[in-house]
């Protein structure tokens, strides 16, 4: 089963501060917006996601359909088809894909079981 891109998303307290720290680690802003009070930040292939006031916990996310260099796949397994293969399996979803239609940008949330979020969010 390939989950995509693998990332962390981490709720901050201070966005500006967290980027400074992430920079002086070697990161750089690939993505987000200050605005909407988040940022994806690179090192290599390694993915943090900073998000300020947008969820309680932090997230481990997988984006289905990207590389490891966040480039978008020819083909990959949709989000839809990873959920009913989860669920074959016997893994809770606590939020799927139902509203989310037939194609396109959707989003499946599970928890392991030490309550830990995993987000699988395809977003296109």
């Amino acid at each position: 089963m390939d989950l995509g891109l693998f990332s962390i998303s981490l709720t901050v307290k201070d966005l500006a501060a967290s980027k400074a720290f992430y920079e002086k680690l070697g990161f750089v802003q690939t993505g987000g917006d200050p605005e909407a009070n988040y940022l994806i930040m690179m090192n290599g292939g390694t993915v943090v996601g900073l998000f300020h006031g947008m969820f309680e916990k932090n997230i481990l996310t997988f984006n289905p359909g990207l590389t490891r260099e966040g480039k978008p796949m020819e083909s990959w397994t949709d989000v839809r088809e990873l959920e009913r293969t989860l669920r074959e399996r016997g893994v809770e979803i606590t939020r799927g894909t139902e509203e989310a239609g037939d194609s396109g940008p959707a989003h499946v949330v599970l928890e392991d079981p030490d309550g830990n979020p995993i987000l699988i969010d395809q977003f296109f």
